[in-house]
């Protein structure tokens, strides 16, 4: 982009602002991007130079720069900022953000917005082995200063990158340039891309560990020896981290030297969510919510500071623990709230006068802080003294727990060298009193030249004062009743009266006095006298303003000391307010959450007496329906689940998910009784989409969350699945549910629920109870379905909700197709083919009277007859096809096949089904035995030919 015959920069994604004071200005493509995509017109475009071929240009006001800017660093992944300053041909930048990097635009994004995500950045580094690879991983959390470093082992797929940067909260990610030709990093681009995370490529030479030690001991707490023994502890995550510091630029800020901390990043400190599941789950907020209740994150918050626990709550959703004990020590604590009600009512009260302590001590440090930032913390640790108080008083079952978690702290925190040290520095410096009057100056008594200022002032309000009431009685109006002295940016110190009293005194108005406005609120007025003391008055200010800005700047200083003890005293209060939000809505809810029981992953079941799923109960129209979900080690570890569409099979198994999601969390969760054995992660293959800039179809995006979870998945995750092999050919989707269900239940062993329209998969439950018509035992597999109710008069289906054991042998597609007011005539013919279709009987008419009003037609057979028979069916076609032809004659085939056959004719005894089977598969044996009969004779014939 060209503004004056220069390119003003290299990074093609950049969307360039140029500010004009007033106004900001974008030009050439950025222009164009900006009038279609905000103000969704080209009219707004002007050219520079005034001819058709000149530079575009559009004008942007200051409350739209900030709308655009929220959009592309908060919500788009695919542009960068850059704000320029100067004028004429000299412009300089001096801003630059990116999604992962807000610092600069920081004030400015959220000046009048809560901070409710803490963006990360990370950088990766590969190194490919065999057909595998060694993922080096470096972070940087600039809200939180926190420097980490990881390495790890990864699939094709890249299944750990996702899972990391999902749990980080990556909004961006460094890459080297030369990954984009390497074949092998197309997964990893496409996995990124899942994530919503934007890619920036650098240099390969910017991936290089030769200073690291030096930059990061400069930059983090602690000794130059511990930063020495962490790094060497990797061998490919330091390149990562070495570009990222250059990247960031966190060395030109010398404000950040000695205030991060660097720490070791491990992928199973947490349960491992990737964005499949993080979708499936509803975890977080999405621009198509149609209310906050709509996501577990919008569900789940109802923290009370400004900002600190939404950040939290956040971080905690995408790293769920694994740890049993500090589950329980985050549930015993929720456990307190719930239980005292009057302890957590004070507590968010206090909560609610909390500001965002973090991003304060971040201004603090940066030294872009001022008396009002350092007069919020004052607010904010004028409360911690309730705080201490309302915990104090709490003497019930966990009274330990919170004097160890909480109470010790907060006492070592506020002592006479920690909060109540700045409180008295505070105190001193800062004049709290003209706070009613929106200033934050210092104090008159902390300079004798603030004195000397503070007295003159005094002395001309007073002065003020006195021609207030003179005034009053020469118009003969009440003082401060009818006579008001007001006091504003625009015209000063004015007299007000009321419209009302107007008419009044509307001869001494106009004739001793100057009328500067008139409103509905009433007429402003000043007189010359007024006029000139309120002018000094307003010298006698700013002289005194600009007297304060040397000592404010000491001031703020000294507060950036007292920076780590606020940090201290945020990570505690954003734990105590995600904890007292989880308490308050366990005890808000119509029907109240429960504690889960918690047990190792290695032991214990899974069971939901009563689940709902959270965020659909929280609905206006919705009455909830509670189920059971009993996931029993050997009995049903597996679940096939069936049932007729819209019946509920999708919102069971995400709550669930949801259920052992929230859990882990350390929240209540809604059932009626729990247990829980530990996840250490949640594979999801649930619902359809595609993405053609992918180039991926519906199926291949299944095929591939499906093949996440083969090579992710463990016997300690657990697994949903819906309608998995919907998306090609019947046959060809039906063999890979049944393949894809056998390896999760052999090989993986996970905690599965499977949720299907393929009905034959239940014969897989069947073979779980220990059949003897089949040789194969999978074990740990159990049928469930969703009931429906179809009335026998007119067909109409009513769904149940209620998940019962047992298979369901018929889908209601058909139903469903009525609901959404089908022409009656597409509904018949639908009933008609599905009825051809689905006929298993021998020779019944249509015509057939005793044909039950609302079965399917034709078929006379109950679901566990049909599992039971199609299972023995399906071992007589294997044990038919393996028959060794090749070494027998004709004679002695057909005997083994009359064997077989009769066989299957003494086991159809008692089953109507394979009754049934044999009488429409007569037919097909009788011409298979002749083709068999030809076949052989033929080969025979070859061989003696041969022979001969």
């Amino acid at each position: 982009m060209y503004l004056t015959g220069e390119i003003l920069s290299q990074d093609a994604r950049a969307v360039r602002f140029f500010d004009r004071k007033d106004y900001y200005t974008a030009h050439g493509e950025n222009a164009m991007f900006i009038a279609k995509t905000y103000y969704h017109t080209t009219t707004a475009l002007r050219q520079l130079g005034g001819t058709s071929d000149g530079v575009s240009s559009i004008s942007v006001s200051k409350t739209m720069f900030e709308t655009i800017i929220r959009d592309i660093l908060l919500e788009r992944a695919d542009h960068t900022v850059e704000l320029y300053e100067g004028s004429g041909s000299n412009w300089k930048l001096v801003r630059s953000g990116s999604p992962g990097n807000l610092g600069s635009f920081e004030d400015t994004l959220f000046a009048n917005n809560e901070m409710q995500d803490s963006p990360v950045t990370v950088a990766l580094f590969l190194s490919f082995r065999g057909t595998g690879c060694t993922v080096g991983l470096g972070f940087v959390d600039v809200t939180k200063r926190i420097i980490g470093l990881a390495e790890f082992l990864d699939d094709s797929h890249f299944t750990n990158v996702e899972t990391a940067v999902v749990s980080l909260g990556c909004k961006e990610c460094i890459l080297p340039t030369e990954y984009t030709k390497l074949p092998e990093c197309r997964n990893l681009h496409d996995a990124l891309s899942k994530c919503s995370i934007m890619v920036t490529e650098r240099k390969k030479a910017e991936f290089k560990d030769r200073d690291l030690v030096q930059d990061l001991s400069r930059l983090v707490k602690g000794s130059v020896e511990s930063v020495r023994d962490l790094v060497s502890a990797f061998e490919f995550a330091p390149s990562a981290l070495g570009s990222l510091l250059s990247y960031a630029d966190l060395l030109a800020d010398e404000s950040n030297y000695g205030n991060y901390t660097l720490c070791r990043y491990n992928l199973d400190s947490y349960m491992r969510l990737d964005s499949a599941a993080m979708k499936a789950l509803s975890v977080m907020e999405s621009k198509t919510d149609a209310n906050k209740n709509f996501s577990l994150f919008g569900l789940m918050n109802r923290t009370c500071t400004a900002g600190m626990g939404k950040r939290l709550l956040h971080m905690w959703l995408k790293q769920p623990l694994v740890d049993v004990d500090e589950i329980n020590s985050r549930l015993d604590l929720v456990q307190t709230f719930v239980e005292d009600t009057e302890l957590r009512q004070d507590l968010r009260q206090h909560l609610k006068r909390i500001a965002d302590i973090e991003r304060l001590v971040r201004s603090l440090q940066q030294r872009r802080a001022g008396l009002q930032q350092i007069v919020k913390l004052y607010q904010s640790g004028f409360r911690i003294p309730y705080v201490f108080a309302a915990l104090e008083r709490y003497s019930g079952q966990f009274s330990s727990l919170i004097k160890e978690r909480y109470l010790n702290p907060l006492k070592s925190l506020t002592d006479g060298d920690h909060l109540n040290k700045f409180m008295g520095l505070v105190e001193v410096c800062i004049d709290l009193d003209q706070l009613e009057n929106g200033e934050y100056m210092i104090s008159s008594a902390y300079d004798p030249k603030l004195t000397e200022l503070k007295d003159e002032q005094e002395k001309v309000e007073r002065v003020i004062r006195e021609l207030h009431e003179k005034t009053a009685i020469e118009l003969d109006l009440p003082v401060d009743k009818a006579l008001k002295l007001d006091k504003g940016i625009q015209f000063g110190h004015v007299f007000r009266i009321t419209k009302k009293e107007e008419p009044k005194i509307r001869k001494k108005l106009t004739t001793q006095f100057i009328i500067v406005e008139t409103r509905k609120d009433g007429v402003k007025f000043t007189s010359t006298q007024l006029k000139k003391l309120s002018d000094k008055h307003q010298k006698v200010l700013e002289e005194y303003k600009n007297c304060q800005k040397e000592l404010v700047s000491r001031v703020v200083k000294t507060a950036a000391t007292f920076s780590e003890m606020f940090e201290s005293l945020a990570a505690i209060l954003s734990e105590m307010d995600v904890l007292l939000s989880f308490a308050d809505l366990a005890a808000s809810c119509p029907t109240p959450y429960t504690r889960p029981e918690i047990t190792p992953s290695d032991a214990g079941d899974i069971v939901l007496e009563g689940s709902r799923h959270p965020c659909v109960e929280a609905q206006d129209w919705v009455n909830f329906i509670p189920n059971d979900c009993k996931l029993v080690r050997g009995k049903s570890w597996f679940q096939i689940i069936t049932g007729p569409n819209m019946g509920g099979k999708s919102t069971f198994i995400r709550q669930v998910g949801v259920n052992i999601l929230m859990a882990q969390v350390g929240s209540f969760i809604p059932c009626d009784k729990a247990s829980i054995s530990v996840r250490d992660s949640i594979f999801a293959r649930v619902g359809a989409g595609d993405c053609q800039l992918r180039g991926v179809s519906t199926f291949m995006q299944e095929m591939l969350e499906t093949a996440s979870i083969f090579k992710g998945a463990t016997e300690k995750s657990l697994i949903i699945i819906d309608e998995l092999g919907r998306g090609t050919s019947t046959y060809d989707g039906f063999g890979l549910a049944w393949a894809i269900c056998e390896h999760l239940v052999e090989v993986i062993k996970a905690p599965t629920l499977f949720a299907t329209h393929f009905h034959e998969l239940t014969a897989l439950g069947h073979e779980a109870n220990g059949s003897e018509l089949l040789t194969k035992q999978l074990f740990g597999v159990a049928n469930y379905h969703v009931s429906a109710h179809i009335d026998k008069s007119n067909q109409k289906l009513t769904m149940l909700y209620k998940v019962e054991p047992g298979p369901c042998d018929q889908s209601f597609g058909i139903h469903v197709a009525e609901f959404a007011n089908f022409p009656a005539s597409v509904v018949a013919l639908a009933r008609e083919k599905a009825a051809e279709l689905e006929d298993f009987s021998p020779s019944v008419t249509s015509n057939d009277t005793t044909l039950e009003v609302g079965s399917k037609r034709k078929r006379e057979c109950d679901s566990a007859d049909m599992i039971r028979g199609a299972a023995r069916a399906h071992q007589f076609l294997k044990e038919f096809s393996e028959l060794p032809l090749e070494k027998l004659n004709y004679n002695q085939a057909l005997e083994q096949v009359r064997k077989l056959r009769n066989n299957l004719e003494k086991d159809a005894v008692g089953c109507q089904w394979l009754q049934q089977f044999l009488v429409k598969s007569s037919p097909t044996v009788q011409s298979a035995t002749g083709v068999m009969k030809n076949v052989m004779n033929s080969s025979h014939s070859s061989t003696n030919e041969e022979t001969g």
